[in-house]
């Protein structure tokens, strides 16, 4: 049993956060300093939450035991706070804070953890791996089983669910027992048998997706090269599938170059949108943020809306890979996110032009 008595807090994505005394602020906050643990801004290195913790856990240490004693018995009650809808980086950043505040040290599990964290929240995550082994996914699949009214009521469930799973993945590795890619020693449990099979009709969810989205190609940036690079790029509005991104990824049948989806644009009624490139085609999204709100703030000011901006990826663990739409919800249609990409392809082919030629 924790010695630790801490409450848990969820706040709007990219809040700007300042320090303050026992409370330790993760995967959120735009800083990287004793008390506030994040990377989603240009400043930070290029890890994910997770893996700065493992990697420097002074951050933690010296913010929560500033007399440098090592003495958890003695803490005031803890607040820790994330981001709303807590994904997998921030659950095994809440984690391995507690475990780095009761114990002082950082232990080889807790970094091969942290790494896998990496891969996931980088979006890197082997195509090798079977999904219904793999902790990412099975994580994924049980929030998708949470159904409560609030949203102050989902994020705390996902984080009270999220915990006592990676907890017990990290207890499993302890003893010795690969946890990353083993669909066996889940099965064996007898506790993730519903889980797996949430997983592998998941499969099925994604091809309903697919029917009603539209594929076609698209010339991005290179991040190796001056280069543009044609890539699969896939709209899907509305979808309902839980590992979407994973499956585009590994759908070398339905993607025009029978390489997988190397983007993914995803939008909902409700004008939520994410646009995300895979890292293993080795081009970024850089400018087109800037495309798209400039239109947003175009068309709030018409409708007299407050400009909030899309997020742009411009942190180093992303490289401008992933594309956000605003929390409140876009102003932009479906349409306009395809003009969009039509506005930043000519601009990209202009520019890569005028390279040629200079």
């Amino acid at each position: 049993m924790s010695l630790l008595n801490i409450t848990y807090e969820c706040v709007p994505y990219g809040a700007h956060l300042n320090p303050q005394s026992h409370v330790l602020v993760l995967d959120v906050g735009r800083q990287t300093k004793p008390g506030i643990i994040d990377h989603h801004h240009p400043e930070a290195p290029p890890e994910c939450t997770a893996s700065l913790l493992v990697k420097h856990p002074e951050l933690v240490l010296n913010h929560i035991y500033p007399d440098n004693q090592i003495n958890p018995e003695r803490l005031p009650p803890l607040k820790f706070i994330t981001h709303r809808f807590p994904d997998f980086d921030a659950i095994v950043s809440l984690f391995l804070a507690e475990q780095i505040i009761l114990t002082g040290e950082v232990d080889e599990d807790m970094v091969t953890l942290a790494e896998y964290t990496k891969q996931v929240d980088s979006g890197a995550l082997p195509r090798t791996h079977d999904l219904t082994g793999t902790p990412y996914a099975i994580l994924r699949a049980l929030f998708s089983q949470i159904k409560l009214e609030s949203e102050a009521e989902v994020n705390q469930e996902r984080i009270r669910v999220g915990r006592q799973f990676i907890k017990f993945i990290y207890e499993k590795t302890l003893e010795g027992y690969d946890v990353f890619d083993n669909r066996p020693f889940y099965q064996a449990t007898g506790a993730y048998e519903k889980i797996i099979k949430i997983i592998e009709n998941d499969y099925f969810t994604y091809l309903q997706d697919l029917r009603r989205s539209r594929a076609f190609l698209l010339d991005l940036p290179s991040t190796s090269t001056r280069r543009l690079k044609k890539v699969d790029a896939l709209l899907v509005q509305n979808p309902e599938s839980i590992l979407l991104k994973e499956w585009t990824r590994r759908d070398r049948e339905h993607a025009p170059l029978q390489e997988g989806f190397g983007l993914l644009i995803s939008g909902t009624k409700h004008g939520r949108y994410m646009l995300g490139v895979d890292p293993e085609k080795e081009v970024n999204l850089k400018g087109l943020a800037d495309i798209l709100n400039d239109l947003e703030r175009k068309k709030r000011e018409r409708t007299g809306r407050s400009f909030v901006a899309w997020y742009d990826g411009n942190c180093p663990l992303f490289n401008f890979r992933i594309i956000a739409g605003p929390q409140d919800g876009s102003s932009l249609s479906i349409s306009d996110i395809v003009e969009s990409l039509k506005l930043y392809q000519r601009h990209l082919h202009q520019e890569y032009s005028l390279q040629k030629t200079s």
